[in-house]
């Protein structure tokens, strides 16, 4: 390695070492209050004080670019004459002390020949600009990631880089790095402000910035447009000025929330006074801007005109009041009128009208001129028999009986041979032979009900007659051939019964080639007038009864139980009530004592809506005064209303219960 003239080095003597460092001071206090605008003018200056001062031929400042990461460029540049300018310099010809500088590596390389091996093409680049050493520091600001690099050259001849004289360097780079970092938190605040007040200038809601003592300190267009004020006038009030008298205490009290820090922003609707003394509707929130020391600076208000809004509400509260006085006048019409149902309903058929229904005998009707199995999914009491009836009845073989066999009430040791028949003396106690019931529906259909519960012996030669339409009669070997179409129900979950071993999965899927699932009664409310009434003329015919009034109350307290024995359930209720029913109006017991068992889950709303409506029973349809169903739940009557017609509640007679009539809804059901 080549060695300088000591001569030109700084550090020779103390005079020399007194005077650069003199040059450090006169720098430091130069930038100390620098403008942002002078800070280029500055760093070129001692840029080349310094090479002058230390014989350096080059020194160069990179920085970091802040629109793209990883992006350094050179910026500021001292050469002797002839030597490259900054813009000609690129960080591609640098790689290796690029990363040196993001690591924040010091490079000290008195010959760059002494540059390491993945420094290539760095050496390379200073063999073409003649570079013999250099000196290149990291600028950083505290612990930071460098914001760039200063780098010192030497291109006449190689130098040593002394400890002492790169700890005086690193002071020149501390102070550019101060004074860079300076400049860009400063061209940052201005960006900040000036996107800022871009923001509060244009915003398409008011916006002020509102002194603590009330006063009006800075104001958009928007908001003068909102209150009806001039600026320059607005800028001489004080809020309370233009607040209506009756907003005004609410406003204090949450400002002086605030200022006290219980909390931290605040939204009210409150009415300011425009200068042609109108009112107008706004919708206020306020924040508390603080100083760095976290004494309060000023309010920031964000105003929002909702005068058309507040109209509208003011409107619809006068025709809602209107529309329960009229409500009033007529709350002793029933909500359902008695009418003659479109079709003669059997009980036996579907009957509904809801759209899960409708899907249902869409789905029936799909399925029944195919011979194809069906599996007929749902909870107890459905009607998972009726749907099965039905897809018999539109099928080819609907001329026929359809055969029923319910597997959950054959003895396990029966089964087979209620099924498949049995020869005499096939064992002890058959002492004549059996017909099976497959034998008896052949040609027909055969309705599997609760399928899920026969033994796995049984199902090995129900998945035979599926597959092959052939079994034999217990105690004999003839072998008998059907063409029998099967329908299988089921409350279980079949699916998991075959994970669990318990059902076979080749019989699972040779009854699942099409699925219906019969949806329970809570799923379909819309159904349950319907039904009722189709329970109520079949009942009162059979009891030489004329039940012809069924109480709007007593029908919406059938549409909100959530029926856990489904529809079977809702018919033993309604013959119940038949039962007590005295006179022309239907009487029920208590829902919640007509049947046993834990009912589904209700919702938040559900329980809300079946305690507004007991309270309501209890004061006989009363709502207002200190006997009615307000004053009961602790509510204003407003409120009761509101919340009624939100949970779809309707207005009792007060004093007695509205009978229910109305034109009787058309059921959909399965064609004959």
């Amino acid at each position: 390695m080549s060695t300088v003239d000591q001569s030109r080095s700084p550090t020779e003597s103390g005079g020399n070492r007194l005077t650069f460092e003199t040059l450090i001071s006169d720098l430091s206090s130069r930038f100390i209050n620098l403008a942002p605008g002078e800070v280029n003018r500055e760093i070129e200056s001692a840029l080349r004080r310094v090479c002058d001062h230390l014989g350096l031929d080059l020194a160069v400042l990179w920085q970091w670019s802040v629109a793209a990461s990883g992006v350094i460029t050179a910026t500021h540049a001292y050469a002797q004459g002839g030597l490259p300018s900054p813009k000609e310099l690129h960080q591609e010809q640098f790689p290796w002390v690029r990363q040196q500088m993001l690591a924040g590596r010091v490079v000290v390389v008195s010959s760059v020949e002494e540059l390491p091996a993945e420094a290539a093409v760095d050496l390379e680049t200073c063999r073409l600009l003649g570079v013999k050493s250099n000196l290149t520091l990291p600028l950083a600001v505290g612990g930071a990631s460098p914001v760039g690099a200063l780098g010192f050259n030497t291109l006449r001849a190689e130098r040593d880089w002394p400890d002492a004289l790169v700890t005086r360097l690193q002071l020149v780079a501390q102070v550019f790095t101060n004074a860079l970092a300076r400049r860009r938190a400063d061209q940052a605040l201005r960006e900040s402000e000036e996107a800022s007040r871009a923001t509060f200038d244009q915003a398409a809601v008011g916006m002020a910035h509102v002194g603590t003592d009330g006063r009006w300190l800075q104001v958009n267009d928007k908001l003068c447009a909102v209150v009806g004020h001039p600026r320059e006038e607005l800028l001489q009030l004080t809020f309370q000025d233009i607040t209506h008298p009756d907003d005004l205490d609410v406003d204090l009290s949450h400002m002086r929330q605030l200022l006290s820090g219980e909390i931290n922003t605040y939204s009210t609707e409150k009415r300011y006074i425009r200068q042609d003394r109108s009112l107008v509707w706004i919708n206020l929130t306020v924040s508390l801007a603080r100083t760095a020391a976290g004494e309060p600076r000023h309010f920031i208000s964000v105003v929002e005109d909702i005068t058309k809004r507040k109209r509208a509400e003011e409107t619809l509260r006068q025709s809602y009041a209107e529309i329960e006085r009229l409500k009033d006048r007529i709350q002793a019409e029933s909500d359902y009128l008695k009418a003659e149902i479109g079709m003669a309903l059997a009980h036996h058929e579907v009957t509904g009208q809801s759209a899960v229904i409708r899907k249902v005998l869409r789905q029936a009707e799909q399925v029944a001129p195919t011979d194809s199995s069906v599996l007929i999914r749902g909870e107890t009491g459905t009607g998972k028999e009726l749907l099965a009836q039905a897809i018999h009845r539109l099928s080819p073989r609907g001329r026929h009986v359809m055969v029923k066999v319910n597997c959950a009430a054959l003895p396990s040791g029966l089964v087979e041979s209620e099924l498949f028949g049995r020869e005499k003396g096939a064992f002890t106690g058959a002492l004549t032979r059996q017909v099976g019931r497959f034998e008896v529906a052949d040609g027909s259909t055969i309705f599997l009900d609760e399928v899920g519960e026969l033994p796995p012996d049984v199902q090995v030669k129900l998945l035979r007659v599926l597959q092959e339409g052939e079994f034999e009669r217990l105690g004999s070997p003839r072998t008998i051939k059907v063409n029998v179409r099967v329908i299988a129900a089921t409350n279980r979950d079949l699916t998991d019964e075959v994970r669990k071993g318990r059902f076979r999965e080749d019989l699972f899927y040779r009854l699942n080639v099409f699925p219906i699932r019969m949806p329970p009664l809570r799923e379909r409310p819309e159904d349950i007038p319907l039904l009722v009434w189709v329970f109520l003329e079949e009942l009162s015919s059979r009891m030489g009864k004329k039940i012809t009034q069924v109480p709007r109350a007593t029908m919406d307290r059938l549409q909100r139980h959530l029926w856990p024995g489904n529809v079977r359930e809702l018919r033993n209720v309604i013959e119940h009530g038949a039962i007590i029913t005295t006179g022309d109006t239907l009487k029920l017991p208590t829902l919640d004592n007509a049947a046993p068992g834990v009912a589904p889950s209700q919702t938040l709303a559900d329980a809300e809506r079946e305690h507004i409506q007991r309270v309501l029973e209890s004061t006989g349809g009363r709502i207002k005064g200190p006997k009615g169903a307000a004053a009961s739940l602790g509510l204003n009557p407003a409120t009761l209303y509101s919340r009624m017609k939100k949970l779809g509640i309707r207005p009792q007679v007060e004093g007695a219960e509205a009978p229910a009539g109305g034109p009787r809804p058309r059921a959909a059901r399965s064609r004959k």
